[in-house]
Parts: C-alpha cells; sequence; structure tokens
C-alpha cells in the first residue's frame, strides 16, 4: 500500500505516555502518542493514538493528524498577529517575532510550530504544561489566525487600509 502523500508532510512525535489498566490478573499496559503533522509551508494537524504497541499508537496518531489539518497564514515566516489560544487549562501565547529571532517555544508547541512550518516566532504556556493541552491550545491559537486579505473582506475595507 502505497501513499504519495506521506512524503509531503513531516510527523513529530510529541508525547507517548504509558497507560496501566489494573486487573485482577496484574497491570495491563496500553500506549497514547500524540504527533503533530505538517508540511512546513502552513499546514498543520495534531492527532492522537491509542493502542497496545508504540508503533501502532504512532500510526494511529499521525492518520488522525492528517484528518485534522488547518492552514495558516505565515507572512515573512512569522504569524501575523499576536494570539492566545486555549484549551481546558492551558493557555498559550503565540507572538510574532523579527527576522534572525528563530523559535522561542516549549517541547510541545515547539514541535506544532516548527512542522507548520514558521520559522521567527515568540511563545509562552500560561497555565497547564500538560502535552495534551499545550498542543490543543496551539492549535486553536492558530486556527484563530487570519490573513490581511480576509481580515480586509470580513471588514469590508480595502486591503491597503488595513496594512496601513
Amino acid at each position: 500500500m502505497f501513499e504519495p502523500e506521506s512524503s509531503e508532510f513531516t510527523d513529530k512525535v510529541v508525547s507517548i505516555s504509558r497507560v496501566a489498566k489494573v486487573v485482577k490478573g496484574g497491570r495491563r499496559f496500553r500506549f497514547s502518542a500524540i504527533v503533530v503533522v505538517g508540511d512546513g509551508a502552513g499546514k498543520v494537524g495534531a492527532g492522537l493514538g491509542k493502542a497496545h504497541e508504540v508503533p501502532e499508537a504512532i500510526r494511529k496518531a499521525v492518520e488522525q493528524a492528517k484528518k485534522s489539518m488547518i492552514t495558516i497564514p505565515i507572512i515573512n515566516s512569522t504569524i501575523p498577529y499576536q494570539v492566545v489560544g486555549e484549551f481546558g487549562s492551558g493557555r498559550v501565547l503565540l507572538k510574532p517575532a523579527s527576522e534572525g529571532t528563530g523559535v522561542i517555544a516549549g517541547g510541545p508547541v515547539r514541535a506544532v510550530v516548527e512542522v507548520a512550518g514558521i520559522k521567527n516566532i515568540l511563545t509562552k504556556c500560561l497555565g497547564s504544561h500538560n502535552p495534551h493541552n499545550a498542543v490543543k491550545a496551539t492549535m486553536t491559537a492558530l486556527k484563530m489566525l487570519m490573513s490581511p486579505e480576509e481580515v480586509s473582506t470580513r471588514r469590508n475595507r480595502p486591503l491597503a487600509e488595513m496594512l496601513g
């Protein structure tokens, strides 16, 4: 089974956790994996997979991440404006940065931002640092972003007025 689309996307495993279910005979272990997938040019998705083996959990997470892909606007290798994303008790602040700054981000947020193709950004985790919440809060923040063209059409203003 050959998938031509798998080569264009890069995936990063954010976290793998072992979960134990205690039964009469002892413990039964399963694994959950959080994976982010992106094309490095503004498309990114995140997924959670659970299975009895780690590779199977990662495969399921990659499948789910590909289904949940979103497109984000990238202007001069950064985001157009500051945004805060929330999920559960996790909040993530994403701030545009000037050229040469690089990606200033912690583990889960860094993974999402790098596979999306953003080169310069400042981030801060506010609240929970849990990988699940951090990844989903980052995805929520990125979903909120709109390009200047979209903003100008929503406000019924010319693009030149929006850019100042």
